[in-house]
């Protein structure tokens, strides 16, 4: 699949200009307790405190704010099991962009609790479809027979290098790092970061971490290739699903991804009521799972190491966080 805009460090410095004062530029703070458990000094990118409780404006805003006059007018489709889908409502309220969204029926109830406060009249939100993989299949149709541009959460350059814009931010505010840890779904997270992040430190370690529940690239990691997995049911919602066929994603992620890695979905429950009862912060399972990793010895050669870790999300329904606690 050919891209119509190249995948470029200078890309990122172009997103960054055009999302300033529109995203936030969010904290990156030490974790004494993750830095007393792994025995590395730990940062943690605070992206479950940007607008819309997760980092998915960053790319949703910047891809809407490089529509054509055309595009704009005729407005935008989008799928997503939430996240990306409250990106792209946002920035298409902020633009003015008509948006339909398709959400799964297995989609967070909070998450489409919060799209539904959008005006329908612009934001469109339909419920369709069994799985993410369902509702992406859905919505590329729709795209194509309405003529509309898809949106796509990972598969898009200015989705991936709006969201690169966090390594940008991290490496200005801790440019001595050596690790970055970042949750992965389709990929457009982790190969944003990891192009700024190795343009600017060659040996600077981008490492993902996935739930066994889909472990995607984890999968076409070992087997050189995409492939398709089952697709469980997680705590990890944002980042389930498979990668869109003939997407280029694997690929880019080999030139700039050192390692993905799994854990458990008992691992991400743990690792979110820790977070709650460690920070009094909330943040949502596809976040924790970098919690997850540090705090159960998955990220190896790590010790004595400054380690920068991405918390994505905090959109997590009262319901299941009770049920955590």
């Amino acid at each position: 699949m050919a891209y119509e805009a190249e995948l470029t460090p200078a890309s990122v410095l172009a997103a960054a200009q055009r999302l300033k004062g529109r995203a936030l530029r969010t904290p990156l703070e030490p974790s004494e307790a993750l830095s007393e458990a792994t025995g590395a000094r730990v940062y943690l990118k605070l992206e479950h405190l940007q607008r819309t409780g997760s980092f998915k404006i960053r790319g949703a805003l910047n891809r809407l704010l490089t529509l054509g006059e055309r595009e704009r007018a005729v407005g935008i489709v989008a799928a997503s099991a939430g996240n990306h889908a409250l990106g792209v409502a946002q920035a298409a309220s902020l633009l003015g962009v008509r948006a339909t969204l398709i959400v799964p029926t297995s989609g967070s109830p909070a998450k489409i609790a919060a799209l539904r406060r959008y005006p329908p009249e612009l934001v469109e939100l339909l419920i369709e479809g069994e799985d993410y993989d369902a509702a992406e299949a859905l919505a590329i149709e729709l795209s194509r027979t309405t003529n509309r541009r898809f949106v796509s959460p990972y598969n898009d350059p200015q989705t991936m290098t709006g969201q690169g814009t966090i390594a940008l931010e991290i490496l200005e505010d801790l440019p001595n790092v050596d690790v970055l840890l970042v949750p992965v779904g389709g990929g457009g997270l982790i190969c944003g970061m990891g192009l700024w992040a190795k343009t600017i430190n060659p040996k600077l370690r981008v490492i993902g971490v996935q739930s066994t529940a889909s472990p995607q690239m984890h999968a076409a990691f070992e087997a050189g290739r995409l492939v398709t997995v089952p697709v469980l049911d997680s705590l990890a919602d944002g980042l389930a699903g498979n990668i869109e066929p003939g997407s280029p994603m694997y690929e880019i992620a080999r030139q700039y991804v050192d390692q993905i890695v799994l854990v458990e979905e008992r691992e991400i429950a743990q690792a979110m009521a820790w977070y709650v009862e460690q920070s009094h912060l909330i943040i949502e399972g596809s976040g924790a799972v970098v919690l997850a990793a540090l705090l159960n010895g998955r990220i190896a050669g790590s010790s004595g190491k400054t380690v920068a870790a991405v918390l994505t999300g905090r959109n997590v329904s009262t319901e299941r966080l009770k049920a955590l606690l």
